[in-house]
């Protein structure tokens, strides 16, 4: 292992010292132990041209970043929300599945089937009337699924969750430009490409069939206009019209991906006001509102709202958007007004390092926290002190600040929406990506400190003249940077293996557990208000087609609005219409039993084990 790491060390500060020392406005990249670097790497740095190093670089973050993201791709199961990306991509809708009745498998898996007859405006219309999002990337993954052939009759899994693979790989490239150009260093914009590569969140969101990559890809674009700007405020000069058209199209394009951009928005709308609260101290209210830089940027915030306005009929008009955010939704009692305050942190914590914290062996566990906390009390004076020096720094001190603004507001406005709003947001880690690209950024800029500390900030190790350790245990920066980056890369093999950020939802583990039990034909009956409660029922049925193993087993989705009742009559009427013996499955049933269930027996099942996503009774149902 220790030769592992050596190697792993040695690797990573060879690729990284492929940088010349011209390649940061501040920071020198010359190692000073460089004399005893092997000469055949040297022979091989000097053979490289020049302009190829920094391409070379991306391209390995960039296959590194691919690679993680498409390992495992399609191992864990798709739950709720990726079938819903699943039928409106393909311009079906779930509104073709029965209710109240007994179906089979094939039935219930019907909006999951190619459909050559569906056109864009039937993704169109869907979306506007039954979910609550936006059209545009569902537009992208339906002309996208259409290149991949069917997967045993059903829409191909790794089709839908390669895109996002691929939007998620781009955003790579595109945040070391915002590095870059923010900071106006190459080693900035490496590094945080590099941390962006192997970030956990990263990959838990580049492996699900959703729009949170694209998303991710605009708030990029957003924030690099939004650097851009902040030079031109400060050197009081017209902001070029050209990213001024850019910075509107990219907005308009984010909102279209997804509402919660507008918050990505509203952060960087702070950071203006801050921005022009500054120049309020050195010039006149007239002259600041009406100079060439903010001139345009007020043209930008208004094509922004015309672009953001045009959406508010639509979702206003859509009946079922009450229903499909009630999960984050609801009142608190006691420590529960503290959850969202650690929701928060541990999305924070997981955007740098996560360990299998969630599996279920305490063995397991309890090590992978020690390690976690251990990591942090070391990391996180080392990177607070590296944001400390950047401020410092008079050219990069207004971008840290920028930075910092955008992930101060944004966990600002999701407490708002929290507290005073009573919609949770931090119940959902997938948000946060309205600021993840900010927290990259800021970590690549803090690590560039790390890579090369000034000299006051170094201590030197007993016995030795030079100065060669940093902070705490003699770790000196590159090793800092390098232990760093491992742990992000370690984390996202753990995301990768499914030890985290695991599904909620586990119907592999729920179908097995039924072949375990049930010899007899079985019935799964759930309470049903929302597509949310079929995409339950699909990832079952899907489980069970893919498998081949139950036979003829049949679901039922009994609905209900207000009166839970209806689901009881429903089922009622289920039981009384099949043959026996079965077994019944009751899966999420919040509704009273019906009276034929009582007729069936309950066996004891607190040997059963517990199934994510899949709170569970079984009935035994003999011939009268």
């Amino acid at each position: 292992m220790r030769v592992f790491f050596q190697g792993a060390f040695y690797f990573y500060r060879q690729i990284i010292s492929l940088l010349p020392a011209s390649a940061t406005h501040f920071l020198h990249l010359a190692d000073k132990n460089s004399g005893s670097q092997p000469k055949h790497w040297h022979n091989w740095q000097t053979r490289l041209p020049p302009s190829w190093v920094h391409p070379l670089l991306i391209v390995i973050w960039s296959i590194l970043g691919i690679t993680l993201r498409l390992t495992n791709l399609t191992a864990k199961p798709p739950w709720t929300d990726e079938f819903s990306t699943l039928v409106f991509s393909l311009g079906n809708t779930f509104l073709s599945v029965p209710l109240d009745q007994a179906i089979a498998p094939d039935i219930l898996l019907q909006p999951l089937q190619l459909n050559p007859g569906a056109s864009i405006g039937d993704v169109i219309h869907n979306l506007a009337t039954q979910d609550n999002h936006p059209p545009l990337y569902f537009v992208l993954a339906y002309l996208w699924m259409k290149l991949f052939k069917s997967d045993g009759g059903l829409v191909s899994l790794f089709g839908a969750r390669l895109l996002p693979a691929i939007f998620g790989a781009a955003s790579i490239p595109c945040v070391y430009l915002l590095g870059k150009v923010a900071f106006r260093s190459k080693l900035v914009g490496h590094l945080t490409a590099a941390m962006m590569a192997v970030s956990p969140y990263g990959v838990f969101l580049a492996q699900e069939a959703r729009h949170y990559t694209l998303a991710i890809l605009w708030v990029i674009g957003s924030l690099t206009c939004l650097v851009i700007a902040t030079r031109h405020i400060q050197n009081r000069t017209p902001l070029p019209i050209w990213v001024a058209f850019f910075w509107i199209e990219i907005n308009a394009l984010g909102i279209a991906t997804h509402y919660f951009f507008t918050l990505t928005l509203g952060t960087e709308a702070v950071v203006l006001i801050y921005l022009a609260w500054l120049q309020l101290q050195t010039s006149s209210k007239f002259s600041l509102f009406f100079s060439p830089p903010w001139r345009r940027i007020y043209a930008v915030a208004m094509g922004t709202c015309v672009a953001g306005l045009i959406w508010i009929p639509i979702w206003l008009e859509n009946k079922n958007r009450d229903n499909l955010t009630e999960w984050i939704q609801g009142s608190r009692v006691g420590l529960d007004w503290l959850s969202p305050i650690f929701q928060a942190l541990g999305t924070l914590i997981a955007m740098i390092c996560l360990l299998p914290v969630e599996s279920s062996q305490a063995l397991v566990v309890i090590p992978s926290g020690v390690v976690m906390l251990t990591f942090f009390i070391w990391a996180v004076p080392i990177l607070l002190r590296g944001l400390k020096i950047q401020l410092q720094h008079l050219e990069n001190r207004i971008m840290i600040q920028v930075f910092i603004g955008v992930v101060i507001s944004a966990i600002a406005l999701f407490f708002i929406f929290t507290y005073f709003l009573g919609i949770d947001l931090t119940r959902g880690a997938r948000y946060n990506f309205v600021y993840f690209p900010a927290i990259v950024v800021l970590l690549g800029a803090s690590l560039a400190v790390c890579w090369h500390p000034p000299t006051e900030w170094m201590e030197t190790e007993p016995g030795k003249n030079e100065i060669t350790s940093i902070g705490k245990w003699g770790i000196n920066g590159k090793k800092a940077v390098m232990l760093i980056w491992l742990m992000g890369f370690f984390s996202a093999v753990t995301v990768v293996c499914n030890l985290g950020y695991q599904k909620y939802y586990r119907p592999d583990l729920f179908v097995q557990l039924i072949q375990q039990t049930s010899p007899t034909p079985v019935l799964i009956a759930t309470t049903h208000k929302t597509y949310v409660h079929t995409g339950e029922m699909m990832g079952v049925a899907r489980e069970i087609k893919l498998r081949n193993s139950l036979q003829n087993p049949l679901f039922l989705l009994a609905h209900q609005d207000q009166d839970p009742n209806a689901s009881t009559i429903a089922l009622e009427n289920t039981l009384n219409k099949l043959p026996r013996p079965f077994d019944l499955w009751l899966v999420n049933f919040h509704a009273p039993l019906a009276e034929t269930v009582k007729t069936c027996v309950k066996p004891d099942t607190q040997s059963l084990p517990t199934v994510d996503g899949y709170e569970y009774e079984l009935y035994h149902c003999q011939q009268s």
